[in-house]
């Protein structure tokens, strides 16, 4: 395994830093790649504090900016150069900012659209190194609203640009299952991260959530990080060689019906 990494495309925090986390837990080494300097810090600090400074070093943090094309272009060239074989690669990059059809102006479109530009062309840099060294495994974090509405959420821009995750993960899973490459994707609910620090108080996120979804879901509670992190590595591991092209509802049974 020293010769292979994990790399996780948005993982200094919530879903993407609880893979990490996880991967790290099983001896590998992992490539995190983060935006802002305190989401690095923290990233570092919370892997040191969980497992240990053994863990922090089989971890690189790598800073881009995936709105900055430039930095998007410089981090896939350090990709294609990278001797080490990338066999997993998580997509979890993402920001929620729920606005009403009709509020919505270019800027905001453009926003999504260009973090699925970053994230489309960085995959292709890492499954040209996953065919040069054999095949690999990749997961997208998508989401239950590119199914299904939420009028207490609107969200259509966000949502156009998470249902197009999901259609990338079938195209790609169709094309690329020849080269021993595998593309799933998870859909989440509501889950208690950093990404609703957008229109909801930092310090307040959990307990608007808890109190707000609780009951939307029909297990009863909102998500958590590890509640994600566990299906997307089961996806990654070879205990789902069998399965590619899947979108997974991970959502506490939202999609099950009508609450």
């Amino acid at each position: 395994m020293e010769n292979k990494i994990s790399l996780i495309i948005g993982g200094t925090s919530g879903m993407g830093l609880e893979t990490a986390l996880q991967l790290l837990s099983e001896d590998r080494r992992v490539m995190v790649v983060g935006r802002e300097d305190s989401s690095m810090g923290t990233a570092r600090k919370t892997i040191t504090d969980q497992l240990g400074a053994d863990a922090l070093e089989r971890a690189q943090i790598v800073a881009c900016d995936l709105m900055d094309r430039t930095q998007v272009t410089d981090l896939g060239q350090r990709i294609n150069q990278m001797s080490e074989h990338i066999d997993q690669l998580v997509n979890a990059a993402g920001v929620f900012k729920p606005k009403p059809y009709l509020e919505h102006d270019q800027n905001d479109w453009d926003f999504y659209m260009e973090l699925n530009r970053a994230m489309f062309f960085l995959t292709q840099a890492v499954t040209l190194n996953m065919e040069r060294h054999g095949g690999g495994s990749i997961v997208n974090i998508g989401s239950m609203w590119a199914h299904q509405a939420i009028k207490a959420t609107p969200s259509s821009a966000y949502s156009i640009a998470k249902a197009g995750m999901h259609a990338m993960t079938q195209h790609l899973a169709m094309e690329l299952g020849e080269k021993g490459i595998r593309v799933n994707a998870v859909a989440p609910a509501v889950v208690v991260t950093p990404i609703y620090g957008a229109f909801i108080e930092p310090d307040k996120v959990e307990q608007t959530l808890t109190d707000g979804f609780d009951s939307f879901h029909p297990i009863g509670r909102v998500g958590r990080p590890s509640d994600i992190a566990n299906h997307v590595t089961f996806l990654l591991s070879d205990k789902a060689c069998w399965t590619t092209g899947a979108i997974h509802n991970v959502d506490g049974g939202v999609m099950a019906g009508r609450n």
